[in-house]
């Protein structure tokens, strides 16, 4: 499968380009910093500069062609304003699912956060960024041509991952591992009954694959 990732360079997006490239998958990773692409190629994928920020629907679209499913795992980053959580975390996730319909690629799995709320109240950053979240998953819900999936991970966290999840419409709050949460999405991009789905992740007992398999009912 060839699977274009936004936000390249991020933990998560590292993670899921090595396992995709070690099981013989093409990843491709989008950045914004061609000094990124060096880590991009380690993992096992192939670097392309393109700013979301700025980018035009069809330059987007232009680098899906071809794809079999997109992973939508940009942020701006816990150091950003609320502005960028705007721009990044709605603006280039609805300009992604746009740029997928487009090129007709419809797996489009988006890596969100636990607690996303258009409606979200408070003027903190992290409640603009919970505002933006869930202002772009109501979007790509919205999307009747895109087969989504929705994944909101608890507290990310850099330890081992055990391999073992609890994945639900509703976990409650817990913390997971990174390396956990790029299995996961490795899993929901290889099922495509997930379609439709809003799950929720955090640490559990049942191994990834069959937590996967559960949610869709196989």
């Amino acid at each position: 499968m060839r699977i274009v990732i936004a936000g390249g360079h991020g933990q998560i997006a590292l993670r899921l380009e090595r396992l995709l490239a070690a099981r013989g998958d093409e990843a491709v990773g989008i950045i914004r910093n061609p000094d990124q692409g060096e880590d991009l190629r380690a993992a096992g994928a192939e670097p392309v500069v393109l700013d979301l920020e700025s980018a035009s629907v069809e330059e987007v679209a232009q680098v899906l062609r071809g794809a079999d499913a997109v992973v939508f795992a940009a942020g701006a980053g816990p150091d950003s304003g609320a502005a960028r959580k705007e721009t990044v975390d709605r603006g280039a996730a609805v300009l992604f699912a746009d740029a997928a319909e487009r090129a007709g690629v419809r797996r489009y799995v988006v890596v969100s956060s636990m607690g996303a709320d258009p409606d979200r109240t408070g003027d903190e950053v992290f409640d603009a960024y919970l505002r933006a979240k869930g202002a772009a998953d109501a979007y790509v819900r919205s999307r009747s041509a895109l087969d989504w999936t929705i994944l909101r991970p608890g507290m990310l966290t850099n330890d081992a991952g055990k391999g073992t999840v609890l994945l639900t419409a509703s976990t409650g709050r817990g913390p997971v591992p990174r390396d956990d949460v790029a299995a996961a999405l490795l899993e929901l991009l290889e099922t495509p009954a997930t379609a439709g789905l809003t799950l929720e992740l955090i640490s559990g007992n049942v191994p990834v694959a069959v937590a996967v398999k559960d949610v869709a009912g196989n």
